[in-house]
């Protein structure tokens, strides 16, 4: 996956166009070094999933 991925990734979960996107096992490490990035970081929630998979919302309360 490729940071201009990753960003048009993040930037459709925050827009409402997806409700949930799955990252890979071996994506996980970059995507998340973007995803930190993000001024609005703590409102992305990242569930995991067998086999290492991690799925992502965005939600409108940041967690805490």
């Amino acid at each position: 996956m490729t940071i201009d991925e990753i960003e048009n990734e993040i930037m459709s979960l925050r827009n409402g166009e997806l409700k949930r996107i799955r990252i890979q096992k071996e994506d996980f490490l970059t995507f998340r070094s973007q995803l930190i990035k993000q001024p609005d970081f703590k409102q992305f929630r990242g569930t995991a999933q067998h086999g290492g998979h991690i799925d992502y919302e965005y939600t409108e309360i940041p967690r805490s």
